[in-house]
């Protein structure tokens, strides 16, 4: 029988043998990888490819990490909207041991959104919610649109604008059940299914806010309620009540506090209570922000969307509110604020993670218009300029009868201040065509800012200097001042064909321009200083469907300058969904203005209001108005001399509705209208006689020219000077196409004046590209 001492040495031996045997076997090592390479990608890029895999050339080769890098190109290529791509890889043995990675991608065609559907949406209709979304569906414009490419994160967002659109228009209940992304190979495309619970709409029954801080009355803040009683419940209001208080205590020394909103619901009368408590919240400081993922953006350009700062007390409703701010700023693909714990327990930290995307725009422009024809813009914009969030613009525009050159630059934090300011300067030419007898050119530049007053209102005041020029063409082509200066050879007269005026052959016949704008011709400074009115309640700038635009505004001009008047304008419009109807908007618009000289100073033809179809659809350019009825009649000098006036008053019933049959993202609507409105009150010179006063309706009499006979008086008798409504009917066809918005209108004019001139047709649109 061995010995303990013997089976362990025996063991031992054995044990050490085994070792060296499997040293001494070559162990098997993953070879190199030499590069990476991707074969088969047109549609995506190479660069974006390559930051998605985790294999990297001069790393060891692992099959695990190939086959999930094939994981997360399929990704990419799903949110590009190519969810058929196939995708796989494969090793080129080299001599040197080591190994080129190939993944070889088939592509396939583009698998977007091919349906989107809504289950259990009773108030208002698939097409409405889904006109709301981002995310489209596939059509015949898909070939060159993206929004049809299925992205995850695109349709969260849609979910949340469509939960706050619900919430805003007071279905407090709603909520979202499930929202599911099917693939369908049989339609090439996924299928989106979205159930909703949308419960009753609920009105508001009572507001109050409760007081738990020591001096502070409850009461006494209810100036600053966005909502009241009997309004239907909008979250939107609600919101922005929760941030007026939080902001009013803290400026009255409760830092910590927060307003937090509770409702009780009543499902029997579908009312909501809601109270507003004042609590005060944990101690709690910021101790530090980080901002992380930036590449182009300054730090300090995201830190002054926040009305808070390091060292400050914490509070959860101005640091939602920042994140909005940086989210509408379009800086950025994707914002979240999110917080981790401090060195201490009453210190926390914020954590902004965002990721820039491009906010330059390189835009080729071109539109046409039945008043001045073909025109094309070549324009330049930074909307984030060297990262310091301020937008710089350049365009040159050229067209068939106005050209010119604009460069503007905006700061949007002045002096560290939530003030906008910026200049703008311009040079334009417009010759003189059909509409307008004369040509025209400005240089010059203006100095703005814009103030916000609240969410809605701003205040936006402003300075201009700009010299014009008008002249008045004379040659053979267009001969508007030959009975002053005869066109040698042309002018009746003075041309071997026509040696003798005569009543319906003469220097006027062949279109000739008003003594008041001859008298205009020359240069002329303007120096004005101005302010603006703006509030802006709608709830959507591309396609409103309620609340109120407005401006007022007025220009003073005769800070230095040789003009001097003070130019008054107003224009409202209200939006409003016709209920029970879906997508049918109905817009109501009134606007208005008055120009007064002082200072002895005669309103020259530009410093009127000229309107036709901005006022009155069915007119043509300058159509209304008072107009100059010395001219013979003649189809170019009445449509080319209008005088303008110095008020004007309009306004404008239209129902905007969606053409059925048609998807709503072809963007096709259509619209009835009726407008009204008049212009009136020509105050320029009306006497042109060097011995004789200035009398306002005089007969003209003697000769202007050496052309006694047949020549141009030496007055301007303004018809239509006097204030009579103007009106018409008609209906409009509108497209919002990816080439860019494009209107057609048809007026009938049901009343007009002596003189007026009508144009039943209009169109207007223009592109990008």
């Amino acid at each position: 029988m061995r010995s303990i001492g013997g089976i362990w040495k025996s063991s031992f031996f054995f044990a050490v043998l085994a070792a060296m045997l499997v040293l001494s076997v070559p162990a098997f090592a993953a070879p190199d990888i030499n590069r990476v390479a991707f074969e088969g990608n047109s549609k995506v890029k190479t660069d974006i490819l390559q930051e998605q895999v985790r294999s990297r050339a001069h790393a060891a080769f692992n099959p695990q990490v190939a086959d999930s890098d094939v994981a997360r190109l399929m990704e990419v290529y799903r949110r590009s909207g190519r969810a058929a791509a196939k995708i796989s890889y494969r090793t080129v043995e080299l001599p040197n041991g080591r190994v080129d990675l190939v993944f070889t991608i088939v592509e396939g065609d583009k698998t977007g959104v091919k349906e989107i559907r809504f289950v259990g949406n009773e108030v208002y209709s698939t097409r409405r919610l889904v006109g709301m979304m981002e995310t489209t569906e596939m059509n015949f414009l898909s070939f060159i649109k993206t929004s049809d490419v299925y992205d995850p994160d695109r349709i969260a967002a849609d979910l949340e604008l469509i939960r706050r659109f619900y919430l805003k228009n007071g279905y407090a209940d709603f909520r979202v059940i499930s929202s599911d992304a099917l693939f369908d190979p049989s339609v090439g495309g996924y299928v989106i299914t979205i159930v909703v619970h949308e419960g009753p709409q609920y009105r508001v029954s009572a507001v109050s806010v409760e007081s738990h801080l020591p001096d502070v009355d409850g009461a006494a803040l209810s100036d600053y309620l966005r909502i009241g009683p009997g309004d239907v419940y909008n979250g939107d209001a609600v919101e922005k009540t929760v941030e007026a208080l939080t902001r009013e205590i803290a400026r009255k020394g409760y830092a910590f506090t927060q307003a937090r909103p509770r409702g009780e619901r009543n499902p029997a009368d579908q009312t909501v209570a809601i109270q507003f408590l004042l609590e005060e919240g944990p101690r709690v400081y910021i101790e530090r922000i980080n901002i992380r993922g930036n590449t182009r953006t300054r730090d300090y350009v995201i830190r002054r969307e926040f009305d808070i700062g390091e060292g400050d007390a914490y509070n959860r409703v101005l640091i939602d509110r920042a994140e909005r701010r940086l989210n509408g700023l379009g800086y950025f693909k994707k914002v979240k604020i999110t917080n981790e714990p401090g060195s201490a327990p009453d210190r926390v930290i914020l954590n902004v993670d965002v990721e820039d995307q491009p906010t330059g725009n390189f835009g080729i422009s071109g539109g046409y218009s039945t008043n001045q024809g073909f025109i094309a813009e070549v324009s330049v914009s930074e909307s984030n300029f060297m990262g310091r969030g301020q937008a710089v613009r350049v365009s040159v525009q050229e067209g068939q009868i106005a050209r010119g050159v604009t460069f503007s630059f905006t700061e949007p934090y002045f002096l560290d201040q939530r003030i906008a300011a910026g200049f703008d300067v311009f040079a334009r030419r417009q010759d003189a065509y059909s509409y307008s007898i004369y040509s025209s050119t400005s240089v010059g530049g203006t100095v703005r800012f814009g103030i916000p007053i609240t969410e809605e209102l701003s205040f936006s005041p402003h300075y201009s200097i700009y010299q014009t020029t008008i002249s008045v063409p004379n040659d053979s082509k267009r001969p508007y001042n030959d009975c002053l200066i005869p066109v040698p050879g042309y002018t009746p007269g003075f041309s071997p064909f026509f040696p003798t005026p005569s009543l319906f052959i003469n220097c006027q016949s062949n279109g000739e321009a008003s003594l008041a704008i001859k008298t205009s011709q020359g240069t002329l400074l303007t120096s004005l200083i101005g302010y603006q009115l703006n509030y802006n309640s709608i709830d959507n700038f591309k396609n409103p469907h309620n609340g109120w635009l407005a401006t007022f505004g007025q220009d003073a001009a005769g800070l230095g300058g040789g003009a001097h008047y003070l130019r008054t304008t107003g224009d409202i419009r209200y939006f409003r969904e016709v209920p029970y109807l879906d997508d049918v908007v109905g817009i109501a618009r009134l606007q208005g203005g008055d120009l007064s000289t002082f200072g002895g100073y005669k309103a020259r033809i530009q410093d009127n209001f000229n309107l036709g179809p901005s006022l009155v659809r069915g007119f043509a350019p300058g159509g209304i108005g008072p107009r100059d009825s010395n001219i013979l009649t003649s189809l170019t000098n009445n449509r080319g001399n209008s005088l303008g006036g110095s008020n004007y008053v309009g306004g404008s019933l239209e129902v905007q509705f969606p053409i059925w049959g048609l998807p709503k993202d072809l963007g096709l609507r259509g619209a009835l209208f009726a407008d009204a409105g008049s212009l009136w009150n020509f105050r320029g010179r009306t006497n042109f006689a060097n011995n004789l006063p200035t009398i306002p309706g005089v007969t003209c009499i003697g000769a202007y020219t050496p052309q006694a006979a047949f020549g141009q008086g030496n007055c301007v008798v303004p018809i239509a000077n006097r204030f009579a409504l103007r009106s018409s009917v008609g209906a409009s066809v509108l497209w919002n196409s990816p080439m860019g918005p494009i209107r057609f209108d048809y007026a009938v004019v049901t009343s007009k004046v002596y003189g007026d001139i009508t144009q039943a047709f209009r169109f207007s649109g223009g592109t990008n590209f």
